[in-house]
């Protein structure tokens, strides 16, 4: 072969393998799902996390045509199936159903754990938001976030709220909103939402934070009474009830439900697995769902996704300090 003919045939090689580079996610994305696909929630069955996850891969399965599988994965307060989640491989078949105790609490919370949030996982898309809702026993004297500090300070430390337990979301929530409003009051730490709020209605505590889709039923039996909401703005679901940021703005403190990939997992595949996640989120039977349980849809993509997590685990860190809560493992 002379100087030119091989000269020749590398450029045209170099410019093929341009074109495979070039196109090379694009056609990986296209390709993708062609197996199932499991989302791994760390908790167990039925808690609203879970019915989101199922909500989401059902549609998402009807409009790609592969099964979306939600598979629990329970145990060591969501660290067996976020450890499963972390060393499956990276090819688009596993994601991670991720929610503020996996993914913000827990990695301040426990001494060592056995995956890094932020190096084991890439985030994928906000899938929905929940707010907290700080209510109290109706015999609590207190109908305004105002009436409400003004009386815990009155009560000179003898105030008690319950949490689902040490650590929890609507522990480190009340902590914050402790810090923000400088008030003296015991933790009081149930095993579960259900227990806490049963101890709330009993009067064993005086208020509590819990998410709202835990309490519909009770908020319609006037056997708690609603004084504020944790997000950063009022609820669909309960546009009468003020924001915590109405008094301390910037106050913002909503669970949320978001979908990790493994680490390594091509871009083109976070990219479309965001996007259907998205598109399964717009779809009305998914909207009207969501909208009866109080969460609001949300869709973010993985750039933005990634930046609203670590604002997350700077947030509950700082709950976490505050809280002094901390568990060996």
């Amino acid at each position: 072969m002379n100087i030119a003919a091989l000269l020749k045939r590398r450029l045209f090689v170099g410019a093929l393998g341009a074109v495979v580079l070039a196109t090379g996610a694009p056609a990986l994305s296209q390709e993708w799902p062609s197996r199932p696909v499991r989302l791994i929630n760390p908790f167990a069955a039925g808690s609203a996390v879970d019915v989101v996850a199922r909500l989401v891969a059902s549609r998402m399965s009807q409009n790609v045509n592969v099964q979306f599988l939600v598979e629990n994965r329970t145990g060591a307060s969501g660290n067996i199936g976020t450890e499963v989640a972390a060393r499956a491989r990276p090819d688009g078949e596993t994601f991670l159903v991720g929610s503020p105790g996996t993914m913000a609490i827990n990695p301040w919370l426990f001494k060592s754990l056995p995956y890094d949030v932020e190096k084991d996982f890439v985030a994928v898309s906000v899938l929905v938001s929940f707010p907290q809702v700080l209510v109290v026993n109706p015999k609590v004297p207190a109908a305004s976030v105002a009436e409400l500090i003004a009386w815990v300070k009155s009560q000179q430390g003898r105030v008690n709220f319950a949490s689902s337990g040490q650590g929890s979301t609507s522990h480190l929530v009340m902590e914050l909103i402790r810090a923000e409003a400088r008030l003296d009051m015991t933790h009081v730490p149930y095993r579960g939402g259900s227990p806490a709020v049963q101890a709330l209605i009993a009067g064993d505590v005086q208020l509590a934070v819990e998410g709202l889709p835990s309490l519909p039923g009770h908020l319609a039996a006037g056997t708690i009474r609603p004084i504020a909401v944790t997000s950063e703005r009022r609820s669909a679901a309960l546009p009468n009830v003020p924001a915590l940021s109405e008094t301390y703005p910037g106050f913002d403190a909503a669970a949320w439900v978001i979908l990790f990939a493994p680490a390594g997992t091509p871009a083109a595949i976070v990219n479309r697995m965001s996007d259907e996640a998205k598109k399964a989120l717009q779809a009305p039977e998914v909207q009207e769902r969501l909208s009866t349980m109080g969460a609001t849809a949300s869709g973010l993509g993985p750039a933005a996704t990634a930046e609203f997590h670590k604002r997350e685990l700077a947030k509950f860190k700082r709950a976490v300090e505050i809280s002094g809560a901390k568990v060996e493992q």
